[in-house]
């Protein structure tokens, strides 16, 4: 059977490695708090942060190109929770260090501006077949 060249795995989408990186730097902050840091807003953050990957997997999967964008939209949503809610919280209340905020600050910046080219290249993918 040959292989579809234009087929692109979940694994090889880029917005989903970037994902995949922050989570990574997620539990890397999450693992270094203490117990109670953790239950106060360790276990939202880092629940936030591992969301927006598999609502970007969920989308993959997902056949009509409006469920797809549904789901890359609630991955839009848990990336501000995560980045723009809680690590900036933990930030500014002296839990993490400026390296951890900035390395992480960072890699979901270059996120939100793949995960929006990805909705919007749905759409014109739509778009086309019409």
């Amino acid at each position: 059977m040959g292989e579809n060249k234009d087929y692109i795995k979940l694994e090889d989408l880029e917005v989903y490695q970037l994902a995949r990186e922050l989570s990574k730097k997620a539990w890397s902050i999450y693992s270094n708090l203490n117990w109670q840091m953790k239950k106060i807003m360790g276990d939202q953050f880092i629940e936030s942060s591992d969301s927006i990957g598999a609502n970007i997997a969920e989308a993959y999967g997902r056949y009509h190109y409006l469920d797809r964008i549904r789901f890359l939209y609630n991955s839009r949503g848990s990336k501000l929770e995560s980045v723009n809610h809680w690590l900036s919280l933990m930030h500014e209340r002296g839990v993490i260090s400026d390296f951890e905020f900035n390395d992480a600050r960072d890699t979901a910046e270059k996120l939100a501006v793949k995960l929006n080219n990805y909705i919007k290249s749905i759409y014109n993918s739509k778009n086309e077949l019409k």
